[in-house]
């Protein structure tokens, strides 16, 4: 059980009393404040976009930034959104959200996220709504999705290097700006909320609540401020989704004598048969997804502040995050035993692909339906003080500390992050899948009356277990962070000195279990009933989906994984639970100093701001696992595998490090009034994923049988890693030709070293054997010379039946021939025979077996890579006409490319995230009306390299949202506003080589909500 903290609900509850009780105060002490202050706090969109506009052009290098509208309002409703809309940034979505950045070309993990300049811990899991079930908390990405939009003051993002910035970001350093109570008006606000989510489903609320309220005051000399700030969200949505396990790429050869995919007698139909050497690509199966997912966030920070003099100034704050995200997924399964009866390719390059697949199964196969419930309570908890003392009249001494930790935990009721139950319906006589039109469209026609319950319909009497998995991930992240820093001011000059010490520790453990059940051959048809009568809810899939043509889905089942699990868990007692557990620790210490040095002077007559300076960094790196030790691997069916491991666990060590020196200097020149140049040089690095610096080394399950084409990986991470070390170059001419107006024309340019690579070794790991190799006097290769001296198909079933009788009449090869032909029905095994065997038979490696290989993948720097490429960014408002717009275009150049054709057995390095994208803002703001109508843009992109057992580039297709805002300036205090997200409900969707090789398509819908703002 793990203890949940209340002080988010406290500060929530504090923040709304205060803001009902103390308006009058407000009123009073505001009174007499002078018009300086006032002009600083310009509220509204132009108010906003003028500050941005002033912070951009203030600075020596290239900073982009987004101010508040007004007191708890900013732009959008999630801090990624708002990013989203700065020239080079472009964002990455969960459940419909933005979540993560990138920015010109470098991912999530490669750029750094500060809270007042601060380092923040990230503890993100990131499975909800995702693909995986085991995804667990490993990189440096930030989730914006964790943090309300209202509590931010304003967001910078610095483009190029600073010594006077952490290190870490290659993209950019981005620092999330809050209030202090000292520089602002004393005020209050609070905000309330209704949304409506167009996806969500039965179980979830139509409307859900949003509030939050923020408090500032001081006292009338200025001394002593406080600053509160809460809030409260809850959203529900549903999902529709298609996708596939994998896309399986092979390299043609003699295509027709192979029997693991066309059938021997000749009687497959395959039209455009790929020709020797072509690539061809087969989907492992076709899912149709829907689920249910529910958010419940809550925010809270207080800053107090202490001036006792003129030049001594104390600032305290704790800042406070909690996301409980919630996903209950049902699935429909159609997966292929092979061989086919029908295959249809298109015949086109650089891979082709199989859009049409149709199989005869000989009986009754089965049709999956896994249930699971997915659930996470991820946290950030901050405590920090600043103090600034003003020793001299132009010498001020600053400290800043903090320590700050974050937690990614399990939170479903069985303490798993995700509990997954596999059961299905062994009544399939033939299907199909259609991928023409980039989606898969399943057909199926079924009989129950074979091993159902014989009443002509897909029901809970037809349904028998599997198996049931469980998977917990656990992330700790701390950090604890010092910066002190001398600077002298002078009229023209500026120079800061300083030291920073930066102390981050990373702690992942994952565990996962596997239980047998009725098994993959599903021994017990109407188990599922008979343990949990009544808890299997029948529903239609397919009316679920709007956007994507959907086939056969109409009969389909879920219910609550975590309900079924200690069901079945106690059912089938008498069935082993496997686990394998890893519990991995990374400390990170970074020491720095640095020093900058601005400089404003004139050159050829013309103002010029200089802005140099260095920053030296020693960085010491001790990784620690304590790991499972696999003992063996079990062939469980034709494609199915365990990996079994002792009972205890082993200490794995290893350590690195590295130093170095980052130089900056920024010119800016004002050419004229309006007009500024600007040259940055700088180098940065970023540190790899933690995820890569573990210690330990795993061993993955093969995905068939090795002699038929099956592949094994296994992965080893490496602590030595250095960073990824990159020299920037950036040039720009910016046009401020208004108070509110202004186009800039921008180019970068980025050479980067020590990107990651990926060695490769193929070696044998803890001794394990291989019982489907096919080696000459073991089993698997018995059984091989049996299948061909029968002319039958060389099918995964044929292969794991004639291995599972060799055993039972114990290397009798002869009896096991004959109990084989005897059960083959016109050349085939019937399936209920081939089921029965994968219940009663598990196989494991013995003496004959040789040793498995593994592909043993270890990540190494070795990649060298170019990025470069143009920002162009306008701004204009006509006159106080109140109408307005503002947009952005961004060129990314990378010198790697993915290639679709790559060799299905090598890895391959390329760029990932590399995207042109735009945004476009039409804005009207007069006469107590705001209006905002925004289009964001993100063309195709590589999400990923070498994914799935053909090592096979995924991208993410072009994705365009619009967004509308609309306010009403009641009275003075009351303000209404209307927001809609995705109002044509764009869906997600990614693919791996081609554009129909879909793994993943999600559809999105659009989200609304009404709320009132009031501020004191």
């Amino acid at each position: 059980m793990y203890y949940k903290r209340n002080k988010l609900s406290e500060i929530i509850a504090a923040t709304l009393a205060s803001a009902v009780v103390m308006p009058m105060a407000y009123a009073q002490d505001s009174e007499g404040e002078d018009t300086i202050l006032e002009e600083v706090v310009v509220t509204g969109i132009r108010g906003s976009m003028e500050r941005a506009m002033d912070i951009k052009r203030d600075s020596s290098g290239v900073v982009d930034a987004i101010s508040a509208e007004d007191i708890g309002k900013f732009p959008n409703t999630n801090l990624a959104e708002s990013l989203q809309r700065i020239p080079g940034v472009s964002i990455d979505r969960q459940n419909g959200e933005g979540s993560k950045v990138t920015v010109r070309g470098f991912g999530p993990g490669f750029n750094l996220v500060t809270l007042n300049g601060r380092t923040l811990p990230t503890a993100t899991v990131g499975i909800i709504g995702q693909r995986d079930n085991y995804t667990g908390g490993q990189g440096r990405s930030f989730g914006f999705e964790n943090v309300a939009a209202e509590g931010v003051g304003g967001l910078e993002v610095f483009k190029t290097g600073n010594a006077l910035l952490p290190s870490g970001g290659i993209g950019a350093t981005i620092d999330i700006l809050t209030r202090r109570p000292l520089d602002y008006d004393n005020t209050a606000s609070i905000a309330l909320k209704a949304n409506a989510d167009k996806s969500v489903g039965d179980s979830g609320s139509a409307i859900t609540p949003e509030a939050s309220g923020l408090v500032n005051w001081s006292n009338d000399s200025g001394t002593f401020g406080i600053g509160i700030f809460g809030s409260y969200s809850e959203r529900d949505s549903g999902a529709a989704i298609g996708q596939a396990n994998d896309w399986v790429v092979r390299r043609a050869n003699d295509f027709f004598s192979n029997t693991s995919i066309v059938r021997a007698d000749g009687s497959t139909s395959v039209t455009n048969p790929p020709a020797d050497g072509e690539l061809y690509a087969i989907p492992q199966d076709s899912r149709y997804d829907y689920s249910e997912i529910t958010r419940e966030r809550m925010n809270g920070q207080l800053v107090v502040q202490f001036a006792p003099t003129d030049n001594l100034r104390f600032t305290v704050d704790y800042t406070a995050v909690n996301n409980q995200q919630t996903e209950m997924r049902s699935e429909q399964t159609n997966w292929f035993a092979t061989p086919f009866d029908q295959l249809i390719f298109d015949g086109e390059g650089p891979v082709s692909q199989a859009l049409f697949m149709q199989e005869n199964n000989n009986g009754t196969k089965d049709i999956g339906f896994e249930q699971t419930n997915r659930a996470t309570d991820e946290s950030i908890d901050s405590f920090g003080l600043n103090i600034e003392w003003d020793l001299f009249e132009n010498q001020t001494l600053r400290f800043d500390g903090h320590t700050s930790s974050g937690e990614a935990r399990p939170d479903n009721p069985l303490g798993h992050t995700a509990t997954f139950v596999t059961f299905g319906a062994p009544v399939i006589l033939q299907h199909s899948v259609d991928w023409s039109e980039g989606f898969p469209i399943q057909r199926y026609t079924y009989d129950d009356s074979i091993r159902g319950n014989g009443n002509g319909t897909i029901d809970q009497g037809d349904l028998a277990t599997q198996v049931q998995r469980s998977s917990t991930q656990i992330q700790e992240s701390d950090v604890d962070e010092f910066d002190l820093r001398y600077s002298f001011d002078w009229d023209s000059a500026r120079l800061d000195i300083g030291a920073n010490k930066r102390d981050t520790s990373v702690y992942v453990e994952a565990t996962t279990t596997e239980q047998e059940l009725g098994t993959w051959g599903m021994a017990n048809p109407g188990d599922v009933e008979m343990f949990a009568p009544g808890l299997v809810e029948k529903y239609c899939m397919a009316c679920q989906f709007n956007d994507f043509p959907v086939g056969d889905a109409s009969e389909a089942f879920r219910v609550d994984a975590t309900q079924l699990f200690p069901i079945f868990e106690s059912a089938y007692s008498q069935n082993a639970v496997s686990r394998n557990s890893s519990q991995n620790t990374v400390e990170e210490d970074i020491t720095a100093y640095y020093a900058s040095f601005q400089w404003d002077t004139e050159v050829f007559g013309l103002p010029m701001e200089l802005n140099a300076g260095v920053r030296y960094e020693e960085t010491e790196v001790d990784a620690y696992a304590f790991q499972a030790v696999p003992n063996g691997i079990t062939w469980r069916s034709d494609n199915d595998f365990l990996i079994t491991y002792n009972a205890s666990n082993e200490n794995v060590e290893g350590s690195g490090s590295y130093d170095h020196f980052l130089p900056n200097l920024d010119l800016k020149f004002d050419l004229t009034d309006e007009l500024v140049a600007r040259f940055s040089y700088s180098e940065t690095i970023a540190r790899v994923p933690y995820g890569n610096m573990f210690a330990a080394t795993t061993a993955g399950a093969p995905n068939r049988p090795t002699a038929l084409g099956g592949q094994t990986g296994g992965s080893r991470q490496n602590p030595g890693l250095l960073p990824l070390e990159s020299t920037n170059f950036d040039v720009s001419v910016e046009w401020y030709y208004g108070d509110s107006s202004y186009v800039s024309l921008g180019y970068f340019n980025k050479d980067v070293s020590n990107f990651l690579g990926t060695g490769v070794f193929d070696q044998p790991l803890f001794g394990l054997t291989d019982p489907t190799a096919g080696a000459p006097g073991s089993r698997s290769g018995d059984a091989l010379d049996i299948i061909d001296s029968l002319g039958v198909d060389r099918s995964e079933a044929n292969m794991f039946t004639l291995v599972a009788l060799i055993d039972e009449f114990q290397g009798d090869l002869a009896a096991a021939q004959a109990e084989f032909e005897a059960n083959l029905v016109n050349g085939a095994l019937p399936q209920d025979y081939v089921d029965l065997i994968a219940t009663n038979y598990d196989i494991v490696g013995d003496a004959n077996d040789p040793l498995m290989i593994f592909r043993v993948t270890q990540p190494i720097n070795n990649e060298d890579a170019n990025i470069d490429g143009w920002e162009f960014a306008w701004q204009h408002f006509f006159g106080d006409s109140g109408f307005g717009f503002a947009g952005s275009y961004t060129v990314v150049n990378g010198d790697i490319d993915a290639d679709p054709g790559q060799d299905p057995d090598a890895n391959e390095f390329a760029l990932v995230g590399l995207s042109d994208t735009a945004n476009a803002t039409l804005i009207y703001e007069n006469h107590g009306w705001q209006a905002r109508v925004a289009y964001n843009w993100r063309d195709t992109f590589l999400n990923a390299t070498n994914q799935g057992g053909s090592r096979s580039p995924q991208f993410t297709d072009e994705y365009g949202q619009y967004d509308l805002s609309v306010s009403y300036q009641l009275t003075d205090h009351l303000q209404v506003q209307f927001d809609a997200i995705n109002v044509t409900g764009e869906d997600l969707v990614q693919y791996r080589r081609k554009e129909k090789m879909v793994v993943w398509a999600y559809e999105l819908e659009p989200r609304y909500s009404l709320g009132v703002r009031y501020r004191f």
